[in-house]
C-alpha cells in the first residue's frame, strides 16, 4: 500500500514542479466570470505575474502558478487550469502569430479605484459598486467635498453613476419633490455648495465636473454610466450659462441657453439640444429613452471586434464571452449616434436603432468610457427597486464590460505602432 501512495505523491510533486502557470479561462466554460476579474486584481496586488490574453478563450488571464492563487480561485469559485511550460509556450506562440487576432498584455499595477457617490442613501443601487463588491475589488467612495479638495490625485480610476452634474437634482422634481429622500438630497447638496463657497448647487457641480476633467487630462481613467454620462457633458458645455429653472436654483434659466452652449468643452457629445422643460425627466436629446421603440424582447446591442495587435485599448474594453448583449434601460439608456463626436470610438451599438450603448475616447493623457443604462441585469430599474443579486448573474456579459474598464488601467503601456 505504501509504494502506490509514494508513487502518487511523487507524481503530484512532479506535476506541481512542471506547473508554471495558471490559466483563468473566460469563455463559456468559466463558472464565475465576475469573480475571475477579482482574482486577476488580487493577484496583481500580491505582486504576481499576470497577463491578459486578449481574444483567447474570451479574454483569459494567465498567472504565474502559486498554490496561494490556486487556493484563492477555489475559495471564490473561479474556474482555472494548471498548465506546464510546454502548453503555455504553445498558447503564447498561437497568440503571437501575426495572422491571429490575439494579443498578450501584461497587467502590472492594480489601479486605485474611487467611486463618486453621495454619502446619503438614495433609492437606487449602483451597478459598479455592486460588481466591485461582488468581485471583491476594493474601492473608496468620494463625493463633492473630496473632489474639490483635489483628492482625486490619489486615484487611477474614477466611476460616475446615477449623478446629475447640471444641478437639477436628477430632474426628479415633478414626480418626487415631496419624497423624503428627494428633500434630503436637495438639503445635503445645498449645504455642500455653501460649505465649499458656492451660491448654487449647479455652480458646485460644474466645478466638480471641471476637476474631473482635469483628472482625466492628467492621465486618469473615467468610467461613467446612466446620467453620469450626458449630464457631465451638458454641465461642461454650459459653463457660465444658467440652464436651471427656478425650482432648482431660485431664479429662471437663461432663455438663450441653447445658443450659448460650447460643445468644444465636452468629452463625447456634440450638437445636442437641451430639454428646457423642468418637468421632463430628460436633460437633452443625447439620450434616446423617450423616442426609442425597442422593447425588452428586441433590445440588444453588439460589441465590436477590434484588431488586438493594433487597437489594444478597445480590444481590452470589449473582452467577453458574448458579442450580443441584452439591453437595459436607465435615466440615460443609450446615446443618439448622430450626436457622438467623430473622435470617439464606438465600442457597442444597436445599429438598426442608431443607438450607441458603449463608447471610449481620449482626453489629454487620460481616457473616458461612457456606458448607457443603469443595471445590466435589471431591464427597467425603478426608483426604490431592490439591488440586483449578482450571485444570480455570475456570468453576466453586461457586467463584464464594467470590469474590463476596472482592469484596463493595470495594463502595461506599449509604444504606439506606426
Amino acid at each position: 500500500m505504501r509504494k502506490p501512495l509514494l508513487f502518487l505523491l511523487f507524481f503530484l510533486f512532479l506535476t506541481a514542479a512542471k506547473a508554471s502557470s495558471l490559466l483563468v479561462y473566460m469563455d463559456e466554460e468559466q463558472k464565475n466570470h465576475l469573480k475571475a476579474y477579482g482574482i486577476a486584481y488580487w493577484s496583481i496586488k500580491q505582486g504576481a505575474d499576470v497577463s491578459w490574453l486578449l481574444n483567447y478563450r474570451g479574454g483569459s488571464f494567465l498567472l504565474a502558478y502559486s498554490k496561494t492563487i490556486e487556493d484563492e480561485c477555489k475559495t471564490r469559485g473561479v474556474s482555472y487550469q494548471v498548465m506546464a511550460d510546454g502548453r503555455v509556450t504553445a498558447i503564447l506562440n498561437e497568440i503571437a502569430d501575426p495572422q491571429v487576432n490575439m494579443e498578450m498584455v501584461k497587467l502590472e499595477k492594480a489601479p486605485k479605484i474611487a467611486v463618486y457617490s453621495p454619502k446619503s442613501k438614495l433609492p437606487w443601487d449602483d451597478a459598479v459598486t455592486l460588481v466591485l463588491t461582488y468581485a471583491e475589488i476594493p474601492y473608496d467612495v468620494v463625493y463633492d467635498d473630496e473632489v474639490l479638495k483635489d483628492k482625486l490625485s490619489g486615484y487611477d480610476w474614477l466611476h460616475l453613476h446615477h449623478e446629475d452634474f447640471t444641478g437639477q437634482y436628477g430632474r426628479f422634481w415633478m414626480n418626487f419633490r415631496n419624497a423624503t429622500w428627494y428633500r434630503d438630497d436637495v438639503k445635503n447638496q445645498e449645504e455642500a455648495a455653501k460649505r465649499n463657497g458656492f451660491k448654487k448647487v449647479s455652480e458646485m457641480k460644474l466645478a466638480v465636473a471641471k476637476r474631473i476633467k482635469e483628472f482625466c487630462a492628467g492621465g486618469g481613467f473615467l468610467f461613467a454610466m446612466c446620467s453620469g454620462t450626458d449630464s457631465f457633458d451638458i454641465a461642461l458645455s454650459a459653463e457660465g450659462v444658467d440652464i436651471c429653472e427656478r425650482m432648482f436654483d431660485g431664479d429662471p434659466a437663461d432663455q438663450d441657453a441653447q445658443s450659448k452652449l460650447d460643445f468644444g468643452k465636452t468629452f463625447a457629445f456634440k450638437g445636442f439640444t437641451l430639454d428646457q422643460n423642468p418637468g421632463n425627466y430628460e436633460f437633452s436629446n443625447i439620450d434616446v429613452t423617450q423616442t426609442r421603440d425597442l422593447t425588452m424582447a428586441n433590445d440588444y446591442f453588439t460589441i465590436f471586434d477590434f484588431s488586438a495587435k493594433w487597437d489594444i485599448v478597445p480590444t481590452m474594453l470589449t473582452q467577453n464571452h458574448e458579442k450580443v448583449i441584452k439591453g437595459f434601460m436607465g435615466q440615460t439608456t443609450a446615446f443618439r449616434k448622430s450626436l457622438v463626436k467623430p473622435s470617439v470610438t464606438v465600442l457597442g451599438e444597436n445599429k438598426g436603432a442608431a443607438e450607441v450603448r458603449y463608447l471610449n475616447g481620449e482626453t489629454g493623457k487620460g481616457r473616458f468610457t461612457f456606458y448607457g443604462g443603469h443595471d445590466p441585469e435589471d431591464y427597467q430599474h425603478q426608483v426604490g427597486d431592490p439591488p440586483t443579486d449578482l450571485n444570480l448573474h455570475p456570468n453576466s456579459p453586461g457586467y463584464r464590460l464594467i470590469l474590463n474598464n476596472v482592469l484596463f488601467p493595470a495594463a502595461k503601456k506599449k509604444p504606439q505602432k506606426t
